[in-house]
């Protein structure tokens, strides 16, 4: 069997449509953009083409679109940039514990910087505290930051609730949503949601990696991150892939063209993957929300008296692709943050197994997954010194 890739949230296999739409961009429509020459014209249609396709899956406007060459560096120029253009405003940050490593090592350099910083907490769910949110924010604070989908536990933010809260307190604090997780998986009104600045990534919605994109609302100012000659963007400076961001446009086309059939199908997928674990292995966790407050295409379990790392190695043996928020997988040899913060202990951090789906994926091979993942536990159960008898 074809190697089964369930490791979405990382990055996704791009489609083969954006492979096609990327090859013109790679051979024969090499150029940057540029004026008063055929070539330089051309690339600068496309590019405004690009940005009219990107802001209308989310009811922005053209203008409202800056390209990047990832979503990390959307984030830096969003976060970055909104604090030193506002800093003379207020000193005052907030984010919560949960947060994508992205906001809070963000976070970390403004604090180091002299900047306060609140970060608030979570439920068992991932639900940041909306009440700590409300008493946070005073007239000094700028900016608040938030993960729409967490990339962990899959828990999706009310960001509605969160920005009525915001202006209800200070019209001049922001929000900045990190929305990597949720583009293109769930239907986002930026207007409708009142968002003020988003971030979204080309390669986990079966785009190319090094692209990505940042909303700006009209009347936000945003000061320079990187300097440099303007190339497509004059906020993400230098050279971008003209052949990643055709390929970014046309995932978003394809991506968007029918949102809720995608969603539906990766909906049931994750529901036969979780209802087939329930029925075959006993002493596991749900890790995050279940149902309409999950995003479609995650599954975190953690599995009782094993390690996620063992899991995952064995599942790779058998072709199929998988996370974990074990010890060894996991940045620094430490337990999951996130896991962590939302109540979880270390066995059962490290014993997460984190399934990620896409709409490549097929039953079959979910029926595989479980299958699989039956015998795996029950293997390491009975070799483990933790398995109760």
């Amino acid at each position: 069997m074809q190697r089964i890739y369930l490791d979405n949230c990382l990055t996704s296999k791009p489609d083969p449509q954006v492979v096609e739409a990327m090859m013109p961009y790679l051979t024969d429509h090499f150029y940057f953009p540029g004026n008063f020459i055929s070539t330089g014209s051309l690339a600068k249609k496309a590019i405004s083409d690009f940005k009219k396709t990107i802001a209308q899956s989310m009811n922005a406007e053209e203008q409202e679109i800056h390209l990047t060459s990832s979503g990390t560096a959307a984030n830096n120029v969003g976060i970055k940039g909104y604090i030193m253009a506002n800093a003379d405003k207020g000193g005052h940050i907030i984010c919560s514990e949960i947060d994508y490593p992205d906001i809070l090592t963000n976070a970390a350099f403004f604090e180091e910087s002299g900047f306060d910083v609140t970060y608030l907490g979570a439920d068992k769910d991932g639900l940041i505290n909306l009440d700590e949110l409300q008493n946070a924010i005073t007239n000094e604070t700028i900016l608040v930051m938030t993960t729409f989908a967490n990339h962990v536990m899959g828990t999706i933010q009310p960001i509605k609730k969160i920005s009525e809260i915001i202006k209800n307190k200070n019209t001049q604090t922001a929000l900045f949503v990190d929305a990597g997780q949720a583009y293109g998986r769930m239907l986002i009104d930026v207007k409708e949601l009142g968002i003020d600045m988003m971030s979204v990534s080309a390669h986990k919605i079966h785009g190319p990696q090094g692209a990505g994109a940042l909303y700006v609302k009209k009347g936000i100012n945003l000061s320079q991150t990187k300097h440099g000659i303007v190339r497509m963007d004059d906020l993400d400076t230098g050279g971008i892939s003209m052949a990643a961001l055709a390929g970014f446009a046309k995932a978003v086309e394809i991506q968007f063209k029918d949102l809720d059939n995608n969603i539906k199908y990766i909906r049931s997928l994750q529901n036969r993957l979780l209802e087939g674990i329930q029925k075959n292995i006993d002493h596991i966790y749900i890790n995050g929300p279940i149902g309409e407050n999950r995003i479609c295409h995650n599954l975190n379990v953690s599995m009782d008296y094993i390690e996620g790392e063992a899991i995952m190695m064995m599942l790779d043996l058998a072709g199929i692709t998988v996370a974990t928020g074990s010890a060894c997988a996991s940045q620094g040899l430490k337990a999951n943050y996130i896991l962590m913060a939302t109540g979880r202990n270390f066995v059962q951090s490290h014993g997460s197994m984190k399934f990620t789906l896409s709409k490549f994926n097929t039953e079959n091979e979910i029926d595989y997954v479980i299958e699989k993942l039956t015998e795996i536990v029950k293997t390491l159960r009975e070799r483990s010194p933790l398995t109760k008898n």
